[in-house]
């Protein structure tokens, strides 16, 4: 078996263990009785293992257990509320958690009865409590603003007075988005003590993928078939998806794509497991294909499309490629060293073949 890649590059292994699978980021006097409560409630009664602070003493400065705490959950929700910012607990938590989302974090701002704008642009009562905080600490509060206006960036969740849907219904919103990321984050299933298998992943991870760089890059696994390219690939996946965005494995391709209703299948996986698009219907390939770009070039995103024999195969997927967002990940396995080769001239890449 070989490896084919567009760039060599040097990447230490990655390993993470979850505590917890949401980490709760509030204000406690505007929403901890009512609003974060019930939302608690009801992930928790639907599996979902939280994080809320409510016992913890309070001082100066974030605690050491919750700075763990926010380390070691999936996910993590903030809910902003009016008062948000008057905490400075609060805002430190802010903190951590973008740090951690640079680390593969998913992170689901709630604007509770507050304007994304409120938050991003710290307008309104935002700005006026930011600008008194200024007066004890100006670097610090310029920290808290930079998090701010990250966090009011991201794409979340908003709810007001007088909108359509009820307090209820808007909380199953959020579990459904937490649970599709919970859902694209689980692990493949891959036999157990598997011999030599640490050594051929590494191999991989250390010469061909650098997570931390924003270039896009396209691995290729090739090999007779029963040496293992699965496997590897499934360990691959396991080991960095929680790097991204959104990922998704696409198992035998080849097989599924000799249909057109099989190719249709994949795309809508492939969108439901990045996306969480859990209904959506392409109706054609081509029309999946423009729906697939379109929807995933805003994401930083790891693709495994595994056992693949035709050019065609990844192009149902994958046919603009200029428009992959930058730091993404693709990985193909197959028995085709040609099939690649073809591929990285298609997109102008100096294949490298480690043995």
């Amino acid at each position: 078996m070989a490896f084919l890649t567009n760039k060599q590059a040097s990447f230490s292994s990655i390993t993470h263990q979850y505590k917890y699978d949401v980490f709760l980021s509030f204000r406690g006097d505007d929403t901890r009785m009512d609003f974060t409560s019930h939302l608690n409630g009801f992930l928790k009664l639907k599996g979902i293992h939280t994080f809320i602070d409510d016992e913890l003493p309070r001082g100066e400065e974030i605690s050491t257990e919750l700075l763990e705490a926010i380390k070691s959950s999936r996910s993590s929700i903030i809910v902003f509320s009016e008062n948000y910012v008057s905490s400075t607990w609060c805002l430190d938590e802010l903190v951590e958690i973008l740090e951690c989302k640079k680390n593969g974090q998913m992170v689901l701002p709630v604007f509770y009865k507050v304007d994304p704008s409120e938050v991003r642009n710290q307008k309104g009562k935002f700005g006026e409590t930011l600008a008194k905080h200024e007066v004890n600490n100006i670097k610090k509060v310029q920290k808290w603003r930079e998090a701010l206006n990250k966090a009011g960036s991201i794409s979340g969740l908003t709810y007001k007075d007088g909108c359509s849907c009820s307090q209820f219904e808007f909380i199953e919103e959020i579990f459904k988005e937490i649970s599709s990321a919970q859902l694209n984050h689980m692990k493949l299933s891959v036999a157990k003590y598997l011999v030599g298998i640490d050594t051929r992943v590494n191999d991989v991870i250390n010469r061909c993928l650098d997570i931390k760089s924003n270039d896009v890059r396209i691995v290729g696994i090739f090999g007779l078939p029963g040496v293992g390219k699965t496997t590897i690939a499934k360990v691959i996946f396991n080991t960095i998806h929680y790097c991204f965005d959104g990922s998704s494995f696409l198992d035998n391709v080849s097989e599924k794509s000799r249909t057109n209703y099989g190719v249709i299948q994949l795309q809508e996986t492939l969108c439901y497991e990045i996306l969480g698009y859990q209904n959506l219907k392409v109706g054609s390939i081509s029309k999946g294909i423009n729906v697939t770009i379109e929807r995933l070039h805003r994401k930083r995103i790891l693709i495994v499309l595994d056992n693949v024999e035709k050019l065609d195969e990844i192009e149902f997927f994958l046919e603009n490629y200029d428009r992959i967002t930058s730091g993404s990940r693709i990985i193909i396995t197959t028995r085709d060293k040609h099939l690649l080769d073809t591929l990285t001239k298609n997109i102008h890449i100096m294949p490298k073949v480690f043995h």
